[in-house]
């Protein structure tokens, strides 16, 4: 049911792994290229920078194409026929994706990535316009159906092409539902959290089959993303912050009842030790990392939970802290492997990562100009000098 073969994709992954380990200097040369020899693959694949790049012209062109559609031939066209034009580009896009992964061989190399995200964006629009256009559905209760159907289609790319921000589409979806449902914003809670949760006992069940292959990684990401959703979603505290006004209509936490609210802050805390616990045991650094997330919100949120006043200094003694454990647990891991974790790099994968972002910020940052400094002597004075023509003369 997947789009590549796992033949080619434990090539790409041993492939990416000989180079990490060549950077450290755990293979020679000649090691290196008899493996190389050995993991040949015939996907296509480009940097991240290109990838980027393709990606957005992608996505203008397809967006292009589809309004050059409409202002041709559908000027005028009613929102249900638009609606209904548009899954129909949806199907070309989804097609077209598709043929660039089965005959292009593309592999993240961002234009089967946009086609497939215009697919899901055309559909989820065309959908909107063409069902809840009409009288009959415009005022009833069905509109669910938009976000369901998104988040099925977004299952299914990141289920067929394995691209995580697709499963985490299919969690933005899957958020939106319950405001159809219900009116309750605590109900519209827990029902997230139970979605998330059922999720959570899906891929852990299924990661127990795939533990030393390709597909780990996979699982890893969406496991670790769906701990980040469930936090998200029983944090009340996070939907009064500025990230999260996504959430409909959610800047005050005085609607929910106080068993309900204080039961939160006890997940709140009780949530990252668990994360963290589960990331550890099974050495997974995508679900340790969301620990380490989960436990630096905690302590964010933990006063507004408690209605105490905010100070300027906090965050300067949340930065110590963290300073601290970071220092910490550097100095109880030097010089040596405790339970199977080390102070020391292993991969050059961390050093690719801080050279990318060290480049993206080179390209965000305005640019600075330093004025070189000037050289001068306050003991020159001028003058005395005669210069002059046509009758004129003057000192200098």
């Amino acid at each position: 049911m997947r789009a590549y073969s796992a033949s080619s994709e434990e090539a790409l992954r041993a492939r990416d792994l000989l180079k990490d380990w060549a950077g450290e200097g755990f293979v020679t040369p000649v090691q290196y290229q008899s493996i190389e020899q050995e993991t040949v693959c015939e996907l296509r694949r480009t940097n991240i920078f290109l990838r980027l790049v393709l990606f957005f012209f992608t996505l203008i062109i397809a967006g292009a194409a589809v309004a050059l559609f409409f202002s041709v031939f559908l000027t005028n066209s009613s929102q249900q026929t638009t609606g209904l034009i548009l899954m129909v580009f949806a199907a070309i896009a989804y097609a077209a994706t598709e043929i660039a992964v089965s005959q292009a061989r593309l592999y993240r190399y961002g234009i089967e990535e946009a086609l497939a995200v215009c697919a899901v964006g055309f559909l989820c629009v065309g959908m909107q316009g063409a069902l809840f256009s009409v009288p009959p559905y415009s005022t009833g209760g069905i509109g669910f159906l938009v976000p369901a159907t998104g988040a099925i289609v977004s299952l299914w790319i990141w289920h067929r092409f394995g691209l995580p921000y697709a499963f985490f589409a299919a969690m933005i979806f899957i958020a939106w539902a319950p405001s159809y449902w219900t009116s309750s914003h605590s109900a519209q809670h827990l029902l997230v959290a139970a979605f998330f949760a059922a999720g959570l006992l899906t891929v852990a069940v299924a990661r127990r089959r795939y533990r030393f292959t390709y597909l780990d990684h996979q699982y890893s990401i969406a496991e670790a993303l769906l701990w980040l959703g469930i936090y998200v979603a029983i944090n009340l505290q996070l939907s009064s912050l500025p990230l999260g006004e996504w959430w409909r209509g959610l800047h005050t936490t005085s609607e929910f009842s106080r068993p309900f609210y204080w039961a939160t802050w006890v997940l709140t805390w009780c949530l990252p030790p668990v994360v963290l616990a589960r990331g550890l045991r099974r050495k997974d650094r995508f679900v340790v990392d969301v620990g380490a997330i989960l436990a630096v919100l905690t302590l964010v949120t933990n006063k507004p939970y408690l209605g105490w006043e905010r100070h300027t200094w906090d965050p300067m003694l949340l930065g110590a802290l963290m300073i601290g454990v970071a220092l910490f647990l550097r100095r109880w891991l030097a010089g040596e492997s405790r339970y199977g974790f080390t102070a020391r790099r292993l991969s050059g994968r961390d050093k690719a990562w801080m050279n990318a972002g060290t480049s993206a910020l080179g390209f965000v940052s305005p640019p600075t100009v330093t004025a070189s400094p000037q050289t001068g002597n306050s003991d020159v004075h001028f003058g005395g000098g005669d210069s002059g023509g046509a009758g004129a003369s003057s000192d200098f």
